[in-house]
């Protein structure tokens, strides 16, 4: 590859040349959101992937939400540009553990996040976001018994706020889990004035701290509209540049995450934003290569596809 190849202008030629299409999610690097056809969260690429008449989707972001493309067109070629780029969140639910868990519990509805595997989603009744998971859980009956999975943290929040008792699986976003709250404290007495969103995959007290709880877009919308001219932002520091973009004249902070141990120095990491490793992998080179090549291409197994493609369109039909 030249280096002084314009990468940004060879993946729009390639893309107009393949009928591709770009799709990134808000946690990508800045360069790759502004170079994207559509940016979104979870429950957007989901919906923008379902109606694109596109023969090729680049999914900008984690594994499963390629493997979400794939099953909902079969008939597009999908690919991720690293499809190493994981997720902890799908990773804490192994799909034979989670079966186990649901067959425990044969008279529960299965609600999962759509952070999860398409191995996982497999043994689902109903998929969710957080843009949706409240309205789809409100949906069921008040007396309805749920199995929330993975998000132990966002299942919480659901329950605080529906008052119902849904049965959590044990597993979290690493980003969102390690967000402080004494940090955020610090930076409330330093800006006064600042509102705090935060996304309901944090932990309880960090929540609690919140102006407005939501999803990254609900944030996003909120960040545009309401009149404070400060916000600390506690979600993966990603949505921070679309949030500058459409709201340029206002400050946004990023929530600090706790110290961790930096082993190459032997001190406490104290890095001042809070990013996901596996979203970053996505790079602007990686994204040329993998159109150039139209490789990697995401498949899931036809009878995995066939089972979860249910709790998917479900989600989607209960959304609109």
């Amino acid at each position: 590859m030249s280096k002084t190849m314009d990468l940004k202008a060879e993946i729009r030629r390639l893309a107009k040349e393949k009928n591709a299409v770009i799709m990134a999610h808000y946690y990508v690097d800045g360069e790759i959101q502004d170079l994207a056809d559509f940016i979104g969260d979870s429950l957007a690429l989901a919906q923008e992937a379902a109606k694109t008449d596109a023969d090729i989707i680049v999914l900008c972001g984690v594994h499963f939400m390629g493997e979400t493309a794939a099953i909902l067109c079969p008939d597009k070629k999908v690919l991720v540009p690293d499809p190493a780029a994981t997720c902890s969140l799908a990773e804490s639910c192994p799909a034979d553990e989670f079966s186990k868990f649901v067959a425990a519990h044969p008279d529960h509805t299965v609600i999962s996040y759509v952070n999860t595997t398409a191995a996982t989603k497999a043994y689902t009744d109903i998929v969710v976001t957080s843009s949706n998971a409240r309205q789809i859980v409100e949906s069921l009956p008040q007396d309805a018994k749920i199995i929330f999975g993975p998000d132990q943290n966002l299942g919480s929040y659901i329950n605080s706020i529906t008052g119902r008792n849904m049965l959590l699986w044990n597993g979290a976003c690493h980003v969102h889990a390690r967000f402080s709250v004494e940090k955020i404290m610090e930076l409330k007495v330093q800006h006064p004035g600042a509102k705090v969103l935060v996304h309901p995959e944090c932990k309880g007290p960090v929540v609690k701290l919140a102006d407005k709880v939501g999803s990254t877009a609900a944030l996003l919308k909120y960040a545009i509209a309401d009149e404070a001219t400060e916000f600390i932002v506690a979600t993966e520091s990603g949505i921070l540049h679309e949030m500058q973009k459409q709201a340029p004249q206002k400050t946004f902070i990023p929530a600090p995450p706790e110290e961790s141990f930096d082993e190459s120095t032997g001190r406490a990491a104290t890095c001042a934003c809070n990013e996901c490793e596996y979203m970053k992998m996505v790079t602007l080179e990686k994204v040329y290569r993998c159109l150039r090549d139209e490789q990697p291409v995401v498949s899931v197994a036809p009878e995995i596809a066939e089972r979860a493609i249910k709790p998917i369109k479900r989600m989607l039909e209960l959304s609109k």
